[in-house]
């Protein structure tokens, strides 16, 4: 039912904690969660502490004494949430990019899309970018351990709008054409277009500058994000928890015709920043 609560949710926000594994069948604490779980969070032989495979898997442990994980029950399993949502959004200055993944983590964003836009600032390539998902990813999976996800989330590598709508893999930077994006449909932000919707399950924020003619005249949808002017990051954050409110039910599609309002779905600088 729309808005049901999954099985097995109150039992993961019961847990003292929440941490990733490699295996269920015999859960071992990684050296940094069993810093963070001991030493940070001061955790007692006997607390529980949900583990998860980061593909759909959970168990409950117990925290023995010697600081490793005693499983206390069998393995459950949660199927992907269907449709798979994806938020792609332009490289922002500083660190406001690790701020969007964190938060479109735990809204529950399935795949985080770096863009390389025609007036982006920011470019990250070569070394740089695979430092820069490097540590997105990171970020994604304390965001998904703080937010009891199952599902890890993906950070794909930067890429340009055209390779996205080529169907570029999202474990690499490609050129040229591309089978079919398989992400779903994919609808760019922009001022004045209709509410989203899950026609529409994958949406493209663009950076502070909009969107180049070019990219305006390949994008196959529009989708607004209301009648204010957002930070690029703001927007993505925007964008994600709509569609994740959408499919799990916590808000209903718009009537027809409705509008996702007249505000740019990034914004120039704020006052007083150059």
């Amino acid at each position: 039912m729309p808005g049901e609560v999954p099985a097995g949710t109150a039992a993961r926000r019961s847990a003292a904690a929440h941490v990733f594994v490699a295996d269920l069948s015999s859960p071992a604490l990684g050296e940094d969660d069993a810093q963070h779980l001991l030493r940070v969070l001061r955790l007692r032989p006997g607390e529980v502490v949900g583990t998860s495979d980061g593909r759909g898997g959970w168990r409950a442990c117990r925290l023995g004494g010697d600081g490793r994980l005693e499983a206390d029950g069998d393995p459950v399993f949660e199927d992907p949430p269907r449709p798979s949502v994806t938020v792609g959004f332009a490289v922002p200055k500083g660190d406001r990019a690790d701020w969007a993944v964190q938060k479109l983590t735990e809204v529950g964003v399935e795949r985080i899309v770096p863009l390389l836009t025609e007036l982006g600032v920011v470019r990250p390539e070569g070394d740089r970018a695979g430092r820069r998902v490097a540590r997105w990813t990171a970020i994604a999976r304390s965001a998904a351990m703080q937010s009891r996800r199952l599902w890890l989330p993906e950070v794909a590598a930067p890429r340009t709008l055209a390779e996205v709508l080529g169907g570029c893999p999202p474990d690499q930077r490609c050129a040229g054409p591309r089978a079919p994006l398989r992400w779903g449909s994919v609808a760019l932000a922009e001022p004045g277009g209709p509410a989203p919707t899950l026609e529409h399950p994958t949406v493209l924020v663009g950076p502070e500058g909009g969107w180049g003619g070019a990219e305006r005249e390949a994008a196959p949808a529009t989708v607004g994000l209301g009648t204010t002017v957002l930070r690029t990051e703001t927007a993505a954050v925007v964008a994600g928890t709509l569609l994740v409110a959408l499919r799990s039910g916590l808000v209903s599609p718009a009537g027809r015709g409705a509008r996702g309002g007249h505000g740019s779905p990034s914004a120039g600088p704020e006052p007083g920043e150059s």
